[in-house]
């Protein structure tokens, strides 16, 4: 058994599928690739993805894209230790909250977070600030889910928590960017204004392994001493 993931450093949609991995104690060979380079238009990897995104998982000569595609494949690939939880309840809550993320939440934050990665927030001040008041609509509900639970389904972490952490962590990061704040769209910390978001967050952090999955141009992972950016 050979598993390959290509992935970008930062990319949440990648990031969910090493969770995923390292949940399930699945070793795979890195593929890290560089959008500064060009790589993934590179034609032989538009032959494994012709999107030209990531990620994409290679299973023994199976190829794979779409990061939600790949969770539902390595679930059933690898029963050991599921990600979609043991029962038709536990699978049906999973999807119903990646069905939920994908549809409001996602959206609010590819608007609020891509203009401010790519240097935009000066410029295009307006739309942000909209995409940020609909994640601010968002993030009270998914906070409401973990009120007295430590994942948002069943009594371990999978896929609905592997999807949602990377998320809040890109978007924690675009709002403490310098040009973010000086247009006066950066959002409350989490621990004042969504405390369970924000115990959540720690708590995959706290995951044995997690370390391997940081992104390594963030800099140091959170931890005694490293603060989250």
């Amino acid at each position: 058994m050979t598993i390959e993931l290509h992935w970008l450093s930062g990319s949440p949609y990648a990031w969910r599928v090493q969770l995923a991995l390292l949940h399930k104690g699945l070793a795979y060979v890195s593929h890290l690739h560089q959008i500064s380079t060009g790589e993934l238009r590179d034609p032989r990897y538009l032959a494994l993805n012709p999107r030209g995104r990531v990620p994409t998982l290679v299973d023994d000569g199976f190829v794979l894209y779409e990061s939600m595609a790949i969770l539902a494949y390595l679930d059933r690939r690898y029963p050991d230790r599921p990600i979609f939880g043991t029962t038709a309840e536990e699978a049906g809550l999973h999807w119903r909250y990646l069905s939920e993320y994908t549809a409001y939440l996602d959206p609010a934050l590819e608007g609020y977070i891509v203009p401010i990665y790519f240097g935009r927030a000066a410029t295009e001040t307006a739309t942000i600030r909209e995409h940020r008041e609909r994640v601010l609509e968002e993030l009270p509900s998914w906070n409401a889910a973990l009120n007295g639970r430590p994942w948002l389904v069943g009594p371990g972490p999978g896929a609905a928590d592997f999807v949602l952490y990377p998320a809040l962590k890109s978007l924690q990061r675009a709002s403490g960017k310098d040009a973010a704040r000086a247009a006066g769209l950066d959002l409350p910390a989490f621990a004042d204004a969504w405390p369970e978001l924000a115990a959540f967050t720690a708590r995959v952090e706290a995951l044995p392994g997690f370390r391997q999955t940081w992104p390594p141009h963030w800099g140091e992972p959170p931890g005694p001493g490293h603060p989250a950016p």
